[in-house]
């Protein structure tokens, strides 16, 4: 039975959960206050990570994003197909770098449990080091290499799924200005928000997907919702234009960087128009999301130290978006309890790009009226931190 989902927020996260329904045959409306993905989507890196990234233990955070990267490659081929468009899912693999001997342990210890859940990884020493990646620091001790991990191109991808969504008959309210809960509520009526630009949108369910702003509904949800925006800034230099500066065709240096290359300070990764991603720099500036000196400088200052051959070279581009994190770094994923017609899918961190196809499919299951695994009930629940009596999880 086709039922009507209003999606709250067009970012990657409320796209893929539109992109789910969609598919299940429900009628999809996403209201978005701005353009579709012009928020954090946007702007990242679109590494698909998750031994690299969340390398701490084998938490329930963790397993999340490892199912959702066993999800990708089949989810972004479906996408492609339906829209016609390339995502640029790019198995690259991934280098997490030790500059000195003090760096090798805390490595070994990730490989010691991430083996355990199928990472395939290894520590290279040396001299391999430099054949899988020439242009690194030649004082690089050793790496852990993981083969399994990848990227996207995140724009392409925000933009492949926003295709796929319409070609699938979904309505995209863009601009629809500001989102409140309605002033007159009804009890037991449907589900809906007033909005700016549209007026009242609601149905049968609705799913709030507002990243950053997801703070914003607290009032429809009934608890305070505790995500802030991080500042994330990026620069990508430009490897494309011949054989001194970074050539990308043909030849063993087709390539300048061959892999996701993670240090302790700083992340590299080269996109296929020969762009090298270099990110990130966080600060917290409330939803300011302009590009500073001091941000980017630091990227600038540790790339050389990793890559010599960029040193002196300043980035071609530079950019900011504002991450949506929680205090424990867990999203919110979950019905609102009492109201199973109100679902939260927000605060994914740095991680949204990743989790795109696993949060979809956990919103898919709570539409349908599936019961959530208790771990996922209990790790991600919407309203924990009220349940604690914390306010922004403090």
């Amino acid at each position: 039975m086709s039922r009507s989902i209003v999606v709250l927020g067009g970012g990657i996260i409320g796209l893929s959960c539109a992109f789910e329904a969609a598919l299940a045959g429900d009628a999809v409306t996403v209201v978005e206050p701005g353009r579709v993905g012009g928020q954090a989507s946007g702007a990242a890196a679109g590494m698909l990570a998750p031994f690299t990234e969340n390398g701490e233990q084998p938490d329930a955070f963790f397993r999340l994003c490892l199912n959702s990267l066993r999800r990708y490659a089949e989810w972004v081929s479906r996408i492609e197909e339906i829209s016609g468009l390339c995502a640029e899912l790019t198995a690259a693999g991934s280098l997490t770098v030790a500059l000195h001997e003090a760096d090798l342990q805390p490595l070994q210890a990730r490989l010691a449990w991430q083996r355990r859940f199928g990472a395939n990884a290894e520590l290279v020493g040396p001299g391999r080091l430099r054949e899988m990646e020439p242009r690194l620091h030649p004082g690089a001790v050793a790496a852990l290499y993981c083969p399994g991990e990848s990227h996207v191109h995140a724009p392409k991808l925000v933009a492949a799924l926003e295709a796929a969504c319409r070609r699938l008959g979904v309505r995209l309210l863009e601009h629809a200005g500001s989102i409140a809960a309605p002033r007159d509520p009804v009890g037991g009526a449907a589900p809906a928000v007033e909005t700016a630009a549209y007026g009242r949108v609601g149905g049968d369910a609705l799913v709030v997907c507002a990243g950053a702003w997801a703070g914003a509904y607290a009032e429809l949800c009934g608890f305070p919702i505790p995500v802030h925006p991080i500042r994330g800034q990026i620069c990508a230099f430009d490897l494309s234009g011949g054989s001194e500066t970074g050539a990308v065709g043909s030849g063993a240096d087709s390539e300048f960087v061959r892999h996701m290359v993670f240090s302790s300070q700083a992340y590299w990764v080269q996109k296929r128009d020969g762009r090298l991603v270099c990110g990130a720099s966080e600060d917290a500036a409330g939803y300011d999301a302009s590009v500073t000196a001091r941000g980017i400088g630091r990227l600038t200052r540790w790339t050389p130290r990793v890559f010599p051959f960029l040193d002196g070279r300043a980035p071609a581009m530079t950019w900011a978006g504002l991450r949506p994190a929680t205090v424990d770094g867990r999203p919110l994923i979950g019905a609102v309890p009492g109201r199973p017609e109100v679902l939260l899918a927000a605060g994914h961190y740095r991680n949204g790009i990743l989790l795109g196809p696993a949060t979809a499919a956990m919103v898919g299951s709570l539409l349908r009226g599936e019961q959530p695994h208790l771990e996922a009930a209990t790790s991600f629940a919407p309203d924990r931190f009220a349940r604690l009596g914390t306010v922004g999880g403090r």
